[in-house]
């Protein structure tokens, strides 16, 4: 499913327009100013019982070893983003 399958189906769901679906859905999941990402900016955490937790990890500096070369990059730490599902959306997809 991609980004317009969704905004119909949440369309079709809720009884709303498809413009007022993709209102809703940029609000949430907008890499620039969506709530999800505005949020993990900020280091926070968005848990939504049941369906899982988006975050920010923290990856520390490390040197990595290019694959077929002896040759090495440093790359510096960072965040970066993660999901963990949660026991009912587990459960469902079993």
């Amino acid at each position: 499913m991609n980004k317009a399958e969704l905004i119909e189906k949440l369309a079709e769901r809720t009884g709303e327009s498809n413009r007022a679906s993709k209102d809703i859905i940029d609000a949430l999941f907008s890499t620039d100013a969506g709530i999800i990402s505005t949020e993990l900016k900020d280091r926070g955490k968005v848990q939504i019982t049941g369906f899982g937790t988006f975050s920010a990890e923290h990856r520390p500096a490390r040197d990595w070893r290019i694959p077929g070369t002896d040759k090495t990059k440093h790359v510096g730490s960072h965040y970066y983003p993660k999901f963990k599902a949660g026991k009912s959306l587990k459960d469902s997809v079993k």
